[in-house]
């Protein structure tokens, strides 16, 4: 299993302390009984937070998609909401967003949805409204990635969440990505929101599970003759 790297600390501290707790309350059985079960169970917690780390941390490769317009999903999840709405500071003008919500028990590694160069990278500090709030795309702390590909422009918003504390941005402003490459994390329960065209066909709603790198979400239209 592939692992995201961001994981390793939690991994290894939560293992890692365990063993040493566990070490511990064998040790104490002979002089302090009482302490035992407690660092035993304190052993436990630990051990079972490195391995849900190990698991929560995982990144598996997307499956290829062949479609040359074909927009995928840049997170795992549940979309929640398809707006139409206003999106100037990059795509210029009208937009659709698709919103991605991410539970703990998602992939939280967040991946390309289509070929392009990274034109836009930018960051706000924010709140941390539950993700699904419809006030979280501007109110929350998230990171904004707008490429420029062949057919238009995309945007790729990382949002907090209530116990998202940390988002991670790979590219750089000008850096070439391909579709369904590796683009950020989130740590813990968070939102992604796709800002795409709002002439490319939408082809999943509300309430659809999506896979990041994998899902087709939209297609760009025909390139003009």
């Amino acid at each position: 299993m592939r692992l995201a790297p961001e994981g390793i600390p939690f991994v290894v501290g939560g293992l890692l302390l365990g063993s040493v707790l566990a070490h511990a309350a064998r040790s104490l059985q002979s002089w302090a009984a009482a302490a035992g079960p407690v660092l035993m169970t304190l052993a436990a917690l630990a051990a079972a937070f490195g391995l849900f780390s190990l698991w929560f941390f995982r990144d598996p490769l997307p499956a290829p998609v062949g479609e040359a317009d074909a927009v995928v999903a840049p997170a795992e999840g549940r979309v929640i909401e398809i707006v139409r709405m206003p999106e100037p500071t990059f795509i210029g003008g009208e937009a659709v967003r698709v919103s991605i919500f991410l539970s703990v028990f998602n992939v939280h590694v967040q991946r390309a949805p289509a070929r392009g160069t990274v034109a836009l990278k930018d960051y706000h500090p924010g709140l941390y409204l539950a993700a699904w709030e419809p006030k979280a795309s501007e109110a929350n702390e998230r990171a904004t990635l707008g490429f420029e590909t062949e057919r238009g422009r995309l945007l790729v918003r990382q949002i907090a969440g209530l116990v998202a504390r940390r988002i991670v941005t790979d590219p750089v402003v000008g850096e070439g990505v391909e579709r369904s490459a590796r683009i950020g994390l989130i740590r813990f329960g968070s939102r992604v929101d796709l800002f795409l065209p709002a002439d490319w066909p939408v082809l999943v709603e509300v309430g659809t599970r999506v896979r990041a790198g994998e899902t087709v979400v939209a297609r760009m239209p025909a390139p003009a003759a």
